[in-house]
C-alpha cells in the first residue's frame, strides 16, 4: 500500500490541512527556495511526487530519484517527461531528470556532486544492516551540502486511531524525538555536519508535549570539500540501474535557442512593420501634418510596443523604411528589443543565429518583409 495513503487513513481524524505528506513536500520546496540548489536527489522517491513538484523550481538543473522498488517508480514516472509546451517554449535553464533502481545501502558514483539530498520517510523502512550503512553512504560518500531526513515521531502515535505498533506495515522501527536526535547528532558529529530539528504536523491544542507528527532533521555540511578530497576513495563501479532519464529542451542548446531567436525576430519585425504601415497610412490621411508631428506620432506608436525602441529610432539609420512592396527593418533596431537582446547577448550572435532562417537585405543589415503578406514567415 502507498505509504501516503496508509498514513492518511491513520491521520484522517486529526485532519491535517494540508495532508501531512503535502506538508513534508512543501517543507522541501521552501528549503529549495531558500538555498537554491542546482542538483537535488530524492532517496526513497517512491511514486516521484516530490521530484515532480521540484521540477518546476527554476534553480534546479539536475534531479535524481532512487528507490528500491522499480515498479512503484515506473507507475508515475511519465509525469517527469517534458510536455509539448516545454518544446514550444524552452526554458533558459537546463534540466535533466533521472531515476535509479537501487538501495541506499550501496554506493554509486551517479549520486556524487549533489547540493541537496532528501530522505523523506525513508529511514524507518530500512533494516538494521541497511541503517548502519546509510550514514556512510549519504554523509560520507555522497557528502552533499544539505541533507534532509524526515521520519515518524512515535510519541504522536497514541493520537492516531488505529495505530497499534507502527504507522505502516513496512516500518522496521519508529523513533521518539530523543532517539532520532541522538542518532542525528552522532551522525552529524562523525561526518562534520551541523543539524537542526523541526517538523510538520502540529499536535492538537493541549497536546503540544508530544511534538510534531513528522520529525525532521536538516543537516548542513560544515566544510566545503576540495575537489581532490571529494573524489578520493570514490568507487567508479555503477551498481544502480537507470530506469528513466529525461533531458528537457533548453535555450542552452543552440538548436532550441536558434528556433526561439528566429521566432522572436520575425515576431518583432512584424510588429515594427505594422507600426510603420499604420504611420504611413496616417500620414496619407492627414497630409497637413508637418514632418515633426508625423515623426512624433510614429515614435509614440512604437513606444506602445517597446519603450526602448522609441529612444533608438531617433537615428535615421535605425528607422525602418519601405521600398516598393518591401519593408526593411534594421537588425540594430530588432536587437535593441529586450527579449531579442537577452536571448542573443551580442549582435554578432544574432546575425549568426538567423543566417539562412530570415530573409535579409543584400548587405545583411536589415530584415525584409513583404508589405502584402501580414503573416508571411521567412
Amino acid at each position: 500500500m502507498d505509504k501516503n495513503l496508509q498514513e492518511e487513513q491513520f491521520t484522517g481524524i486529526i485532519k491535517f490541512i494540508p495532508p501531512l505528506y503535502k506538508q513534508r513536500y512543501q517543507f522541501i520546496k521552501d528549503l529549495v527556495g531558500k538555498y537554491k540548489p542546482k542538483k537535488v536527489a530524492d532517496l526513497g522517491c517512491a511514486d516521484c511526487t516530490l521530484l515532480w513538484m521540484l521540477k518546476f523550481c527554476s534553480c534546479i538543473e539536475v534531479l535524481a530519484g532512487l528507490d528500491i522498488c522499480a515498479s512503484v517508480m515506473k507507475e508515475k514516472m511519465h509525469r517527469l517527461s517534458p510536455l509539448p509546451g516545454d518544446y514550444l517554449q524552452p526554458a533558459e535553464r537546463s534540466l535533466t531528470v533521472t531515476l535509479h533502481h537501487g538501495s541506499v545501502a550501496h554506493k554509486d558514483p551517479c549520486m556524487l556532486g549533489f547540493d541537496l539530498v532528501t530522505c523523506i520517510e525513508l529511514i524507518e523502512h530500512l533494516e538494521q544492516s541497511e541503517l548502519r550503512k546509510f550514514p556512510e553512504v549519504v554523509f560520507g560518500f555522497m557528502a552533499p551540502s544539505i541533507v534532509v531526513i524526515s521520519t515518524p515521531n512515535c510519541e504522536f502515535n497514541p493520537l492516531l486511531p488505529g495505530v497499534t505498533l507502527f504507522r505502516h506495515p513496512d516500518h522496521k522501527f519508529e523513533w521518539n524525538r530523543a532517539q532520532f536526535q541522538s542518532w542525528a547528532l552522532e551522525t552529524a558529529r562523525r561526518y562534520d555536519y551541523s543539524v537542526e530539528f523541526t517538523g510538520v504536523g502540529h499536535p492538537p491544542t493541549g497536546m503540544e508535549n508530544v511534538g510534531f507528527c513528522t520529525q525532521i532533521g536538516v543537516f548542513v555540511r560544515k566544510y566545503l570539500q576540495t575537489g581532490e578530497s571529494a573524489q578520493s576513495e570514490k568507487p567508479t563501479e555503477a551498481v544502480y540501474k537507470t530506469v528513466f532519464k529525461a533531458v528537457y529542451p533548453s535555450l542552452k542548446d543552440e538548436k532550441y535557442l536558434q528556433n526561439a531567436v528566429v521566432s522572436e525576430v520575425i515576431f518583432t519585425a512584424q510588429i515594427i512593420k505594422q507600426s510603420l504601415l499604420d504611420r504611413l497610412m496616417s500620414e496619407h490621411e492627414e497630409y497637413n501634418d508637418d514632418r515633426t508631428e508625423r515623426k512624433s506620432k510614429f515614435q509614440h506608436s512604437m513606444n506602445c510596443f517597446s519603450e526602448d525602441l522609441g529612444k533608438l529610432v531617433v537615428e535615421k539609420s535605425m528607422e525602418p523604411f519601405v521600398d516598393g512592396n518591401v519593408v526593411y527593418i534594421p537588425l540594430t533596431t530588432i536587437f535593441s528589443f529586450p527579449k531579442v537582446n537577452r536571448l542573443c547577448g551580442t549582435f554578432e550572435k544574432l546575425r549568426r543565429l538567423i543566417a539562412g532562417k530570415v530573409t535579409l537585405s543584400s548587405d545583411g543589415s536589415a530584415v525584409m518583409l513583404n508589405t502584402e503578406h501580414e503573416n508571411e514567415e521567412n
